[in-house]
C-alpha cells in the first residue's frame, strides 16, 4: 500500500509541478480575467443577487433552477477539501499556502464563469430529455478541429475516474468512534436513494442541505475568530509573509520552500473550488437560464463562496489558534491534516464541541460532495457510452462510496489530486482556445443587461443578429429534437 501511495505522490508531483498545471491554471485565470475586464469583481454583486436571491430565471429552459445548479456545484466543492484539504495545504506548504488558495480562487472565478458560459452555450438534450453539457461537449463542439474531440474524450475519461474519490472515514471514526464500514454503509444507502431520482432529486437535496451546512460551519468559525480577534492581524501577516518566503522546518513540521507553498496552495485550491477543472460546468448546463452569461455569473459565485468564505474560515481558524504547527505528543510529529482542523476548532470552542462540529461538517460536506460528483460522473458516462449506462453507473458509484470510506487518506488525496489535474488540462486548453467567443458575447450581453434584469423577450430582441446567439439557439433546438449527441 505504501508503494502505491509513493507512486501516486511521484505522479502528482509531475502533474502539479512548476512547469505544467500550476502555470497553466494561474495563467489561464489571469488571461481570462484580463479578457473579461475583471468581471469577477465588477459583476459579483449581480451574480450573487441572481443566484441567491432571485434564484430562478423564469421562462427559461433547463432541468433545475439556477439556485439548485449553484448548490449542486457547491455540494461538489464545499466538501472535505474545505476542511481536510485546507489543513493539508497549510500542514505541508505552511500558512502561505492559504494565500495561494486565495489567488487560485480569485483568478479561478474568471475560469469558472467561462466554463459555465460554454456549458450552457453548447449543451445538448439526452434521450431522457435531460440537459447535458460541460467540457465533454463544449470542447468538441466549440473547437472546430479534431483536437476538440480528443480533448473532450480525455476530459470525460478523467472525470469518470475522478468522481470515485472521497475521504471521510478517518475523521468520523476519530470523533465519534464510528467504524469506517458503518460510515460507508450508511453513505452508500443514502447516496443510492438520492441518485436514483437523477438531477432533480440531487438538486432538491443540495438546495436544502448546502445552505444549512455552510451557515452551520461558518458561524462556528466566525465565533472562534471573534474570540481570537487580537490574533488575526498577526495571522494575516504570517500568511502573506510565508507565501513569498516559505516556512523553516521546526519540530515535526515538514518545512516548505516557496514552491511547495504555491504547489499545495494551488492544488488544494483547485481541489476545493474546482475552478478551471470544468466539473462545475456540468451542473451549470442543467440550469434554467435564458442566456449563458447569466449562468456563468451565477456559477462564478460558487468559487467566491467556497474559497473566499469557507476556505478562509478554515484557514484562519487553523492559523490563529496555532494548531498548524502543533506536535502530536504520541508520534512527536506534526498533527495530521485529518485531525488538524478538528484540533483548531476544539481549541477555539468550549469543551469538545470543536471536534463534533468539524466531524458533523465533514459528514455533511462529504455527503454533498458525493452527490455532486456522482452527477458529474454520470453525465460523462452518458457522453462516453450512452444513456443506458447511467443507472448501472449510479449503482456502481454508490458501492464505490463504501470502498472509498475504507481507503487510507493519503491514497485518496493523491489519487484525487492527479485526476483533478488531468481533468483540468484539456479544459484549460479549451478555455484559452474559446476565450474569444466568451469575451465577445459577454461584452455584448452585459452592454444591454448589466444588472441581469432583462426578460427572455428583451434578451431575444437585443441578442438578435448576433451570430453566436443564433448558433446557440439552433444548437439547443438540434439537441432537443435529436436526442443524445453521438460521441
Amino acid at each position: 500500500m505504501q508503494a502505491i501511495e509513493d507512486l501516486l505522490e511521484d505522479i502528482g508531483s509531475i502533474v502539479w509541478g512548476p512547469f505544467l498545471l500550476i502555470p497553466l491554471l494561474l495563467g489561464t485565470g489571469l488571461y481570462l480575467t484580463i479578457r473579461l475586464g475583471g468581471l469577477q469583481f465588477t459583476k459579483l454583486g449581480p451574480g450573487l443577487a441572481l443566484g441567491l436571491l432571485r434564484r430562478k430565471d423564469r421562462g427559461a429552459e433547463g432541468d433545475i433552477s439556477q439556485f439548485q445548479a449553484l448548490t449542486t456545484a457547491l455540494a461538489a466543492t464545499v466538501g472535505t477539501g474545505n476542511i481536510v484539504g485546507v489543513a493539508t495545504a497549510i500542514g505541508i506548504g505552511g500558512p502561505g499556502a492559504l494565500f495561494w488558495m486565495w489567488v487560485t480562487g480569485l483568478l479561478g472565478m474568471a475560469s469558472k464563469y467561462s466554463e459555465a458560459f460554454l456549458a450552457v452555450r453548447f449543451r445538448r438534450t439526452d434521450s431522457a430529455g435531460e440537459k447535458s453539457g460541460g467540457p465533454q461537449y463544449y470542447l468538441q463542439h466549440g473547437i472546430k478541429h479534431p483536437i476538440g474531440k480528443v480533448l473532450a474524450i480525455m476530459f470525460a475519461i478523467f472525470a469518470v475516474l475522478a468522481c470515485f474519490g472521497n475521504s471521510i472515514a478517518s475523521n468520523v471514526e476519530g470523533s465519534f468512534g464510528i467504524a469506517t464500514w458503518v460510515t460507508g454503509a450508511v453513505l452508500t444507502v443514502a447516496t443510492l436513494i438520492v441518485l436514483v431520482g437523477g438531477i432533480k432529486s440531487i438538486g432538491n437535496v443540495t438546495a436544502s442541505l448546502v445552505p444549512i451546512m455552510i451557515v452551520f460551519y461558518v458561524v462556528a468559525a466566525i465565533y472562534i475568530l471573534v474570540v481570537n480577534v487580537g490574533d488575526i492581524p498577526a495571522a494575516l501577516g504570517l500568511i502573506f509573509t510565508d507565501a513569498f518566503t516559505g516556512t523553516a522546518a521546526v519540530g515535526g513540521f515538514a518545512g516548505s520552500v516557496i514552491m511547495i507553498a504555491v504547489q499545495y496552495g494551488v492544488a488544494r485550491g483547485l481541489f476545493s473550488n474546482e475552478s478551471g477543472m470544468g466539473s462545475a460546468a456540468i451542473a451549470a448546463a442543467a440550469a434554467q437560464t435564458s442566456h449563458p452569461v447569466r449562468q456563468g455569473l451565477v456559477s462564478m459565485t460558487q468559487t467566491f463562496i467556497d474559497t473566499i468564505i469557507v476556505v478562509s474560515c478554515t484557514g484562519l481558524v487553523i492559523v490563529t489558534t496555532g494548531t498548524w504547527s502543533n506536535i502530536d505528543p504520541e508520534t512527536g510529529e506534526q498533527v495530521s491534516a485529518a485531525l488538524m482542523t478538528g484540533e483548531a476548532f476544539t481549541h477555539g470552542l468550549p469543551g469538545q464541541w470543536g471536534h463534533y462540529i468539524v466531524t458533523i461538517g465533514l459528514v455533511l460536506f462529504a455527503y454533498s460532495t458525493i452527490l455532486g460528483w456522482a452527477y458529474y460522473g454520470e453525465r460523462n458516462v452518458e457522453r462516453l457510452f450512452g444513456r443506458a449506462f447511467v443507472m448501472p453507473f449510479r449503482i456502481l458509484f454508490s458501492l464505490i462510496v463504501f470502498v472509498g470510506c475504507t481507503v487510507r487518506l493519503g491514497i485518496v488525496w493523491n489519487f484525487s489530486d492527479i485526476m483533478n489535474g488531468l481533468m483540468a488540462l484539456p479544459n484549460l486548453i479549451g478555455l484559452l482556445i474559446l476565450s474569444g467567443l466568451i469575451a465577445r458575447e459577454t461584452r455584448w450581453y452585459l452592454k444591454h443587461d448589466p444588472k441581469l434584469l432583462a426578460s427572455p423577450e428583451d434578451i431575444e430582441l437585443f441578442m438578435a443578429g448576433r451570430p453566436e446567439w443564433s448558433e446557440w439557439k439552433a444548437g439547443d433546438r438540434i439537441g432537443s429534437s435529436h436526442g443524445k449527441m453521438a460521441p
